[in-house]
Order: C-alpha cells, then sequence, then structure tokens
C-alpha cells in the first residue's frame, strides 16, 4: 500500500502536490542533481548545528522507504551527507533525504541514483558526536513536518502532505492532473489560456 501511495504522489510530482493541499517548501530546497526524483512517508531528523550524528543514526534505523528530513538549524553550510551514507541509506532501503543544510559528492550521489533535495552544496564536514533527535516534529524548508507525514520531491521543488490529509490530497491532485490534461487539449485546439481561466485582459496595457 506504502509503495503504491509513493509511486501515486511521485507520478503526480511536486508542483501538483503543492497546489492540491501540500505544503511547498522554501525554493532554497531543491534537487542536487538533475532528475531526482521521491515520495515516501516522513522520517523527521534533527541535528545539532555542525554534526551529523542523527543523520547516520537515521540511515541505519529507519523503516525502508522512509525520506529522511532533516534540519540543521543555524551552520548549513557544512557537507551533513555524501557518498557514505547514500551508501548507506540505499543499503537500508531508505527512499531519500530532504534536508536543510548542505550535502557534498553530488556526482557520486547522482551516479548512486540516491534522491537528495538539499539548500546548498558544501564540501566542509560535519563532526559526528553531538546530540540529535529522529521523529520529533522539525520544520524544514520553512514546512513544519511530523512523522506520519509523506514528502514529494522532485526538479519542481518539494511539497509535504499532513499524514492526516494523505487521501484529501491524492484526491485532488488526480483530479487536478485529469482538469489540466483538458486544458491541454483545449489549448492545442486554438482556445487561450484567457478564454479557458476567465481572465480579465483590458487590464493590462499595450502600446502597439
Amino acid at each position: 500500500m506504502a509503495a503504491q501511495t509513493a509511486e501515486a504522489l511521485a507520478a503526480l510530482g511536486a508542483s501538483t502536490i503543492g497546489e492540491s493541499g501540500g505544503r511547498p517548501m522554501a525554493p532554497r530546497i531543491r534537487a542536487a542533481y538533475p532528475g531526482a526524483r521521491v515520495a515516501g512517508p516522513a522520517c523527521p531528523v534533527a541535528c545539532t548545528p555542525g554534526d551529523n550524528l542523527a543523520v547516520h543514526v537515521a540511515a541505519a534505523t529507519a523503516e525502508p522507504g522512509a525520506v529522511l528530513v532533516v534540519t540543521v538549524g543555524d551552520e548549513p553550510e557544512r557537507g551533513y551527507w555524501g557518498e557514505v551514507l547514500t551508501t548507506l541509506a540505499q543499503a537500508r532501503g531508505i527512499a531519500g533525504l530532504v534536508i536543510d543544510g548542505g550535502v557534498r559528492d553530488v556526482d557520486a550521489l547522482q551516479a548512486h541514483g540516491f534522491p537528495v533535495f538539499s539548500a546548498l552544496v558544501a564540501l566542509r564536514g560535519a563532526t559526528k558526536v553531538q546530540p540529535g533527535r529522529i521523529g520529533a516534529p522539525v520544520t524544514v524548508g520553512g514546512v513544519e513536518v511530523a512523522a506520519g507525514d509523506w514528502v514529494v520531491g522532485d526538479t519542481d521543488g518539494v511539497a509535504v502532505i499532513p499524514g492526516d490529509a494523505l487521501a484529501t490530497v491524492l484526491e485532488a491532485g488526480r483530479a487536478r492532473a485529469t482538469s489540466e490534461q483538458r486544458v491541454f487539449a483545449d489549448l492545442r485546439a486554438g482556445r487561450t489560456t484567457i478564454e479557458l481561466f476567465g481572465l480579465d485582459p483590458t487590464r493590462v496595457e499595450r502600446s502597439d
């Protein structure tokens, strides 16, 4: 069931989900490489700034199919994630990573095909000794994320679905996708967005 839900959400995409009741993260949270795509239940992780011990523990213990959603506090400019953690996460069945901080080894992440969404790329590494939290709500990309929420990420960005709204958002997303297909067909048939969306062209000055 979870795998089917993840597949359906990934097919709809972050933009559609974000317009259908999902909560879009800030634009700074973006795919670390072109073509990254993920959907799955969130595993919230909070690190001590400058330290990624909590990420190592989460990658080793989270449920298969989970998306690690990580806050690093006020020290984002470190490489909190790289090829070593990617190799661990893939071996454990983790679906992907969303982090409001830096990652590195981007070519390797792409070669592995492991979906990563981050605020930046940073070379400097993190320590691995400070305390952290796994499972408690975190704020990432300006959105509060709790265990049981769902995450959808692709080239357009990342959207979060509250766990208790999953069915409603999925239904609304499917309806929006169907509606957009009708719009595309009408546009190819010669109609315009002015007609289809009831726009008022008189509000736009023309000087030609």
